[in-house]
């Protein structure tokens, strides 16, 4: 059984049609996973589902051997699970040690070693850390709201769209610090528009169309499938 795994997911929104159709996502400890696919391919919903924010008709979700099907997202953050949604991820007006301390809500203990993991993450946060998270660049940004989620101190770290908008060396930086994340132990499931980066830092890809897995295999592997870099990464 894997660490982390939504098998057979079938669903859709408020009761309409279904956008998944017998989808499997799923990760080990300590890898990433990359969900890829085209525009409406489903792979935001995919992580959602997983997350508990999509309603499931069919098919289950667990987490660490427990099944989590019937958990709420935020039962879900407290059984381990961090999210890092692709907008509205922080609070512009609160300062970045604010944000981070947002994140650490379930928590009793001590959360200052756990934020100073964060700034040692990234240094620009420490920098920065009396400033309001709105003055921040994008890349900026992101880096808060992945430390919001790292505060929570989670088995596995959801990320949706993470380099959305930013530079290419922006984008460069945020998946070495992603791998930095995994090499922890940390479990990391991601959705990537930029799909060849992705997979090239992918322990596991997922290439989803219409709501279904087309493709499975390692990122080494779907990089090199010829079928895949014609359909889904230029050629």
């Amino acid at each position: 059984m894997s660490f982390l795994a939504g098998e057979n997911m079938t669903g859709g929104y408020g009761g309409g049609a279904d956008i998944l159709h017998d989808c499997t996502i799923a990760v080990e400890k300590g890898e990433i996973a990359v969900i890829v696919g085209p525009n409406g391919a489903g792979k935001s919903t995919a992580m959602k589902a997983v997350f508990g924010m999509l309603p499931l008709r069919m098919g289950r979700v667990t987490l660490d051997g427990r099944d989590i099907t019937g958990l709420s997202p935020q039962d879900r953050v407290r059984a381990g699970m961090g999210f890092v949604p692709q907008t509205s991820n922080v609070f512009v007006n609160l300062t970045v040690e604010e944000n981070l301390e947002m994140g650490a809500f379930i928590r009793e203990d001590d959360i200052r070693p756990t934020m100073e993991q964060v700034f040692s993450l990234f240094p620009i946060l420490a920098e920065k850390r009396r400033q309001p998270a709105g003055e921040l660049s994008g890349g900026q940004r992101q880096q808060v709201a992945v430390g919001r989620a790292l505060m929570t101190r989670p088995k596995v770290l959801m990320l949706d769209e993470p380099t959305a908008g930013v530079s290419p060396i922006v984008m460069d930086e945020l998946f070495d610090r992603i791998i930095d994340i995994a090499r922890t132990g940390l479990s990391i499931l991601m959705v990537e528009q930029n799909a060849r980066q992705a997979l090239n830092i992918a322990d596991k890809g997922y290439v989803l169309v219409g709501g279904r897995n087309r493709f499975t295999d390692t990122g080494e592997a779907l990089l090199a499938d010829p079928e895949v870099r014609r359909s889904f990464l230029g050629g």
